[in-house]
């Protein structure tokens, strides 16, 4: 699954420490729950997805650094619901997009897949600026949808969550 500047390739122990990197301090609400706290989580997290086509770590090519990785998972036949996390280092340079995109291929030509979709917070801009240009439509947003973090008081903070999806007719 190459692109211009990077490739997705399963992950691998020796990626424990990049994972590490950007894992440890999630920057999205939503990952919270993905948060590690040691290197052996991001061992575990690694040995959690072998082997999987559908979840790729994002990778440089001129050096085979792992900056990010993305993952799908079937929700209902058909139809797919996709993630991607770049470290932050590697933010706003195009790389999550490539790495996306290539995802988004792979499961249009060498699946079932028919719809593809990703909920993303209504505060995380680049997130839908990524899906609009990779051609996804803002299907809705719902209001006060869930909650990942509480208030400084304790209470559930809900987020607004809005869904973008593209079916594989429209994929270019």
């Amino acid at each position: 699954m190459d692109q211009e500047r990077i490739y997705l390739r399963p992950l691998r122990d020796s990626d424990a420490e990049a994972l590490f990197e950007y894992w440890s301090k999630p920057r999205v609400n939503c990952f919270v729950d993905m948060k590690m706290e040691s290197i052996d989580d991001a061992l575990r997290y690694i040995d959690d997805s072998k082997p999987s086509e559908t979840h790729m770590g994002i990778c440089l090519k001129d050096t085979d650094e792992l900056i990010g990785d993305v993952e799908a998972a079937e929700e209902t036949p058909g139809t797919y619901g996709i993630i991607w996390n770049i470290n932050p280092r590697f933010e706003g340079k195009g790389y999550a997009y490539e790495g996306a995109r290539a995802m988004l291929s792979y499961l249009f030509k060498n699946t079932d897949a028919r719809r593809v979709y990703a909920y993303v917070e209504e505060d995380n801009v680049r997130s839908r600026r990524l899906c609009e240009r990779l051609g996804m439509r803002c299907e809705g947003c719902f209001k006060e949808f869930i909650s990942f973090v509480n208030n400084p008081d304790g209470t559930p903070l809900y987020e607004n969550t809005c869904v973008y999806a593209v079916l594989k007719k429209e994929w270019h």
